[in-house]
């Protein structure tokens, strides 16, 4: 289909869309001045023009040639526009049926009961009820998603926990890890946010920091404007990473295979960089004291969504049988469940993050609920089964919706005891 055949198509569905949610603004605003309506209206007619250049510029242009702020922001506004829209819609359209049904029984209500029949067909109209119930409940995901653009993905948030492992060295008893993942710094366009973010991070003052994966979107020069802040992060014993989906570049088209195996390597070379160690399907011998414990790393291996298996768990064990106590760094937790602990149950805790935990949902107390739990049944916290642990970190950045609602960025900080 010809461009701007497609383009005319979209534009004309748009207008319906918007059309038909105005129907629930105009009733509402039926008894306002016609200064205030004029208000209302160029208001709302601007937002649905500025959509409609917003869409056709990401159909006509590729949106890496786009400026970063635009492809983030003002497209996640129009999404935001369009969901809550959407959702408004939702009750129009029950305010809708209600009076087409009452259409319909006017027909059968006999024609001698003059007075049933004028009741019935002035009870067509549409309910204004119904209507501002529809804007209130668009007005929700409006305002709710446009915070967490603004506020609530840099709501940075520390989780403690404490695991106890029998086996553990009294040498590293009371060890303070500090677990971050999924930076995804291709979503940021300020350093502003990570600066504060490691100095939360260096003020827990951990023994050793692990990093679990997707450090970019897609690209390796993503990390060009952050390498002096992500170079801070540091601690005494160290800090680990692996790689996640995302830092593989498989969500791009590269020119050639050797321009994304090149890409591979420069983000590798980046966590060398930053003073990171990167542990690609291997394990070292973390030391205290004479005391040694082992940290596997294994790249990639998603067991939902058919992600690609980078990970190669029996290469990375091998040789760690001889230790007391093993960690596991591996960035999708679907690992854990359909992997470790069926085949390699002495890994006493997988490290992991990848869901984001949707960057939305609900956490109290006493309850958390978000639809990644539809997806993975470990998808944010502490998981326990039998003597495995497993802890997911809801990652410190965000990818496609420019923030959080609901389920903040996370900076886990575990300590581990024997007793």
């Amino acid at each position: 289909m010809p461009i701007f055949i497609r383009i005319f198509l979209i534009a004309v569905v748009l207008f319906l869309f918007d059309l038909y949610f105005y129907q629930a603004v105009s009733l509402v605003i039926k008894g306002y001045s016609d200064a205030r309506k004029n208000i209302v209206f160029y208001t709302y007619w601007s937002f649905t023009v500025l959509s409609l250049i917003v869409v056709f510029s990401f159909l006509v242009i590729q949106p890496s040639h786009l400026p970063k702020f635009l492809r983030l922001y003002l497209f996640a506004f129009v999404l935001i526009l369009f969901i809550s829209k959407l959702i408004g819609i939702l009750f129009i359209s029950i305010d809708d049926s209600i009076r087409f049904f009452k259409w319909i029984f006017s027909f059968f209500v006999s024609t001698k009961n003059n007075a049933d029949i004028d009741g019935i067909t002035e009870g067509i109209s549409r309910l204004k009820f119904m209507n501002q119930l529809a804007l209130g409940m668009a007005a929700l995901p409006f305002f709710s998603l446009i915070y967490g653009m603004i506020k609530g993905g840099f709501n940075y948030t520390i989780h403690k926990t404490k695991v106890v492992l029998p086996n553990l060295p009294n040498e590293f008893n009371g060890l303070r890890i500090v677990q971050i993942s999924d930076i995804h710094s291709g979503s940021f366009v300020s350093t502003k946010p990570f600066e504060r973010a490691v100095e939360m991070i260096n003020e827990q003052r951990a023994d050793i920091i692990f990093f679990t994966g997707d450090l970019v979107n897609d690209k390796a020069s993503e990390m060009e404007q952050f390498m002096n802040v992500l170079d801070k992060i540091n601690a005494p014993m160290g800090v680990y990473s692996t790689l996640g989906n995302h830092d593989y570049g498989d969500y791009v088209t590269w020119e050639s295979v050797e321009a994304k195996e090149k890409n591979l390597n420069e983000l590798k070379e980046i966590h060398a960089k930053l003073g990171w160690k990167l542990l690609l399907n291997e394990h070292v011998a973390l030391q205290k004291n004479g005391a040694e414990i082992a940290l596997i790393g294994v790249e990639n291996w998603g067991g939902n969504l058919h992600f690609t298996k980078y990970g190669d768990m029996q290469k990375a064990y091998l040789g760690a049988e001889k230790y007391p106590v093993k960690l596991l760094l591996s960035h999708d937790p679907s690992h854990w469940s359909m992997q470790v602990v069926e085949g390699f149950k002495d890994v006493d805790i997988t490290f992991s993050g990848h869901t984001h935990g949707f960057q939305f949902g609900i956490e109290l107390p006493s309850f958390k609920w978000s639809p990644s739990q539809y997806v993975y049944k470990q998808w944010a916290g502490l998981y326990q089964k039998n003597n495995q642990y497993l802890y997911v970190n809801r990652g410190l950045g965000f990818l496609g919706y420019p923030g959080r609602v609901g389920i903040s960025p996370e900076i886990t900080v575990m300590e581990l005891y024997n007793s």
